[in-house]
């Protein structure tokens, strides 16, 4: 039996806040030390990770820098567990997408419940870079389509279709057309608290 959508709306909620205060935790940070990185109160944050609060796209977004994730994988934590018990997922066009306002493009997550690594699609024409990322998990980025241009800590490459680049933990990163052309990707990064050890001087390739 489904449960109504108000029940619904607040175990999605109950799972982002106790997602975000777990990646909180991870990241070595208080209450008081994530509201003054968001610039968002710490009263709000309470109630968030405790399920209590809807918090808008924006906020999300200050949420994910401070605490080195995506947009993305914050959404992704809403999703309700897999009841099944199955290790089988298929992921068809038009699932998973997420919604507008976290980047230029669009993306989906090509897996949907709490699972070793998180993969995406990511699709845009954006010539603009944005914004850096960093995050304690390694990524790895491989071109569908088209021609992007991506930057890595104080490097800069062009990968063209079938191209890929795998990236560690603490690199800090943004990726754009290169050309002005629409470009798809596939990125898959590895889920908070599972990073991989370090060897000395391993860095990006």
């Amino acid at each position: 039996m489904s449960m109504p959508d108000g029940l619904d709306e607040r175990a999605a909620g109950a799972r982002l806040g106790s997602h975000i205060r777990t990646l909180r935790k991870t990241r070595g940070l208080t209450l008081v030390q994530l509201a003054e990185r968001t610039e968002l109160s710490h009263p709000f944050l309470s109630q968030l990770e405790r399920g209590l609060a809807q918090p808008s796209l924006g906020s999300l977004r200050r949420i994910a820098v401070a605490l080195e994730t995506s947009p993305i994988e914050l959404i992704a934590a809403a999703d309700a567990p897999d009841a099944s018990g199955s290790f089988v997922e298929v992921s068809r066009p038009g699932e998973g997408e997420i919604p507008e306002g976290f980047a230029s493009g669009t993306a989906r997550m090509l897996a949907q419940r709490a699972r070793t690594f998180h993969p995406m699609e990511v699709v845009s024409d954006s010539l603009e870079p944005g914004e850096r990322f960093i995050h304690a998990e390694d990524e790895f980025l491989y071109v569908i389509e088209g021609h992007v241009r991506i930057e890595l800590g104080d490097q800069t490459c062009d990968l063209d279709p079938g191209a890929s680049v795998y990236y560690t933990g603490g690199t800090t990163h943004r990726w754009w057309s290169a050309d002005g052309e629409s470009y798809r990707l596939l990125v898959v990064k590895q889920v908070p608290g599972r990073a991989a050890p370090r060897t000395s001087g391993e860095g990006p390739a």
